[in-house]
C-alpha cells in the first residue's frame, strides 16, 4: 500500500494545486475523527468545512446511500424523483419555503438565487432594476457569478470583469444598508453569520431590522446559508435566530451529511418566475444525493443533535474564553452553536499546522481567525481533547516581555 509521500507524489504529477494542502492523504473517518493512509488519527474540529455535522460517515446517512445505490444512481429530472420530492416535502414542512430547486453546491444555489431575484425584479419593475447589495468580508462561491457577489477583494484577484450588479456595504450596519439602496437595487443577499469572513455574528436585531427594510423598500431578501445552515448555530436555520424569515435561502454543504447537494428554497410567487427551460441542474436532486440528505436531516432534528450542538457551544466557547485570559494575544472568542472564531493579535497560519501535527484539525481564515467547526455530535471529552492540543500549541508562541 501506498504511504503518504507516495500519494503526495503522485498528486504533484496531476492534481492541479487550487489549495494549499496539508501533509496529509485521508483514508477513513468515524464520528469526529479522520485517519490518513499511515494509520494516524486526528480530531477532526474542522468537519470538512461544516459538511460533515453528523461526523463522518454516520450510520444512517451510510446505509441510505448503499440502499439507494443498488436500486438507481442517477435519473433525469425530465422525470419525477420520489427522493427528490420527499426531500423537498421535508425541507418545505422545516422552513419557510414552499418550492424547493436542487442542485450540487453552494454556489450553484446562489447561482439559481441571483437569476431569481433578477428574474423577479424584470418582471416587476423592468430591466433597470437588477443590483443586489451583499455584506463586505462575505463569501458566496468559487464560479464568476459568487465570486462577483462576494465581498473579498482576494477572492476575485486576476478574475476581471466582474460580473456587474453588485454593491457591497459593512457586515451588520443596518444604516449602512439603508443609505446604499437606490432606485436600482432589487435584493438584498447576507449570510446571517458570515464564515469565511472570520466568524462575524451580526449584533442582535440586525435581521429583523433588514428584513424590515426589505419589506419597505420592495426588496427581496435572500440568506445564503451553505456554511451556517443545517443546524450549525444551534437551530435548523441560522436566521431562526431572529424573526426574520427570508423570500429566497440557500443551503448546501451539511445538507446530506458528506455527499454534495445544494438548493435553494423559496416562496410560491418566485418559483413561478423560473419555469421548464429557465433554469437546470443535470445531476441536481438526483436519486442518491436526496437519499442521503433526507436522511441526514430526519437525524439531524429527531436525534438530539440540536441539543447537543448548543450544550456543547457553551462549553467549547468557555473552554476557549479561558485560553483568552492565559494568552493576550488572543483578542476575542465569537460564534454562534459551532461555528465558532478565535481572533488573535498574530497571524494563525503556522498554529493551524502547529496544531495538525498534535492531531487536532481546525483552520485559519481571513489571516488571525482560528475557526473551529467541530461536527455537531461532538463531545465534552472531545473538546476537553482538542482545547488540551491547542493550549500546547499556543504555548509555544514567543510572547513580548
Amino acid at each position: 500500500m501506498s504511504n503518504t509521500t507516495d500519494w503526495i507524489n503522485r498528486a504533484e504529477k496531476h492534481v492541479m494545486k487550487t489549495y494549499g494542502r496539508y501533509p496529509i492523504v485521508a483514508q477513513r473517518g468515524e464520528g469526529c475523527r479522520l485517519w490518513d493512509i499511515d494509520g494516524k488519527s486526528y480530531l477532526d474540529f474542522l468537519a470538512g468545512v461544516a459538511v460533515n455535522n453528523l461526523g463522518h460517515c454516520h450510520p444512517k446517512v451510510v446505509a441510505a446511500l448503499q440502499e439507494q445505490a443498488g436500486r438507481l444512481l442517477h435519473c433525469s429530472n425530465f422525470y419525477h424523483i420520489p427522493q427528490q420530492i420527499e426531500l423537498a416535502e421535508w425541507l418545505c414542512d422545516h422552513s419557510f419555503a414552499d418550492r424547493a430547486f436542487f442542485c450540487n453546491s453552494g454556489a450553484e444555489a446562489n447561482e439559481a438565487a441571483m437569476k431569481l431575484v433578477r428574474k423577479h425584479s424584470r418582471e416587476k419593475h423592468g430591466e433597470d432594476r437588477f443590483d443586489v447589495i451583499t455584506a463586505l468580508a462575505s463569501f458566496h462561491g468559487r464560479t464568476i457569478g459568487t465570486i462577483s457577489a462576494t465581498g473579498q477583494e482576494k477572492v476575485k484577484a486576476g478574475f476581471a470583469p466582474m460580473v456587474p450588479g453588485f454593491k457591497y456595504i459593512p457586515f451588520g450596519d443596518q444604516e449602512a444598508l439603508r443609505q446604499a439602496i437606490t432606485p436600482n437595487i432589487c435584493a438584498v443577499m447576507l449570510e446571517p453569520v458570515q464564515g469565511e469572513g472570520g466568524v462575524n455574528v451580526p449584533p442582535p436585531g440586525y435581521l429583523k431590522a433588514v428584513r424590515e427594510i426589505c419589506n419597505e423598500f420592495d426588496l427581496l431578501l435572500v440568506y445564503d446559508e451553505v456554511q451556517v445552515g443545517c443546524g450549525r448555530t444551534g437551530t435548523l436555520w441560522a436566521h431562526q435566530s431572529e424573526d426574520a424569515e427570508p423570500d429566497i435561502m440557500t443551503i448546501a454543504k451539511a445538507l446530506a451529511g458528506g455527499p454534495p447537494i445544494g438548493a435553494m428554497l423559496t416562496t410560491e410567487a418566485l418559483a413561478k418566475k423560473l419555469g421548464p427551460g429557465s433554469h437546470g441542474s443535470t445531476f441536481g436532486g438526483n436519486p442518491l444525493m436526496c437519499a442521503a440528505a433526507l436522511a441526514a436531516m430526519q437525524t439531524l432534528i429527531g436525534d438530539g443533535v440540536l441539543d447537543n450542538c448548543l450544550a456543547m457551544s457553551d462549553y467549547l466557547c468557555a473552554q476557549l474564553e479561558g485560553l483568552k485570559s492565559k494568552y493576550g494575544f488572543i483578542k476575542e472568542v465569537r460564534g454562534r452553536g459551532l461555528i465558532i472564531g478565535m481572533e488573535l493579535d498574530i497571524e494563525g497560519g503556522e498554529l493551524v499546522t502547529a496544531a495538525m501535527e498534535k492531531g487536532l484539525l481546525i483552520n485559519c481564515t481571513v489571516g488571525k481567525v482560528l475557526r473551529f467547526l467541530p461536527p455537531l455530535i461532538v463531545s465534552r471529552d472531545e473538546i476537553d481533547e482538542a482545547i488540551t492540543i491547542l493550549d500546547e500549541v499556543l504555548a509555544t508562541v514567543p510572547t513580548a516581555d
